[in-house]
């Protein structure tokens, strides 16, 4: 039996933590102001669910409740919405009339592509405003860092801590 002690893992402090948490939340909400995400009516899992609608195209709600790891509920509900407001609509799968196709309307798809065009255009403009040239190699190992982050499988519960990963 070994009884030497485990080295200690370097652990980041807790206010490093939120603070990389507040700054996200910020940034989220800036994002979706910017690209005129809040002025569609519609919460940013509902776009969520559009985007991944236009991605996937004609496919079902099981599928989409996947992919969005929302219970298919919440997928019945946020189609109701996204139909109710001409985004989406469904027809019988031609291979299994017992299921539905979601597909989306064109408005749907230049919705979308108009809020991410905002996104990055307000991310393009805030990065040549506020990161200086000699800071955007450290913006680059940022980004790095952050899609690292966003990939952990922290024990099996891809680093959400058994919260659930619907939002965006």
């Amino acid at each position: 039996m070994n009884t030497e002690p485990r080295p200690q893992q370097p652990t980041v402090p807790a206010a490093t933590a939120q603070r990389l948490q507040d700054a996200m939340k910020r940034l989220r909400a800036r994002l979706r102001a910017e690209s005129g995400q809040n002025a569609t009516g519609l919460t940013a899992t509902q776009l969520g669910v559009l985007a991944s609608v236009i991605r996937e195209g004609p496919v079902t709600a099981a599928r989409l409740a996947a992919l969005e790891h929302v219970s298919a509920q919440a997928i019945t509900q946020i189609l109701t919405v996204l139909k109710a407001a001409g985004l989406v609509h469904s027809e019988p799968d031609p291979l299994d009339g017992r299921k539905k196709l979601v597909s989306a309307d064109a408005s749907a798809t230049e919705l979308i592509d108009r809020i991410l065009a905002g996104r990055g255009s307000f991310l393009a403009r805030a990065i040549d405003q506020v990161v200086a040239p000699e800071e955007r190699e450290d913006l680059e190992k940022a980004v790095d860092l952050l899609e690292r982050l966003a990939e952990a499988d922290l024990d099996g519960l891809n680093g959400l801590g058994g919260l659930g990963g619907g939002g965006r």
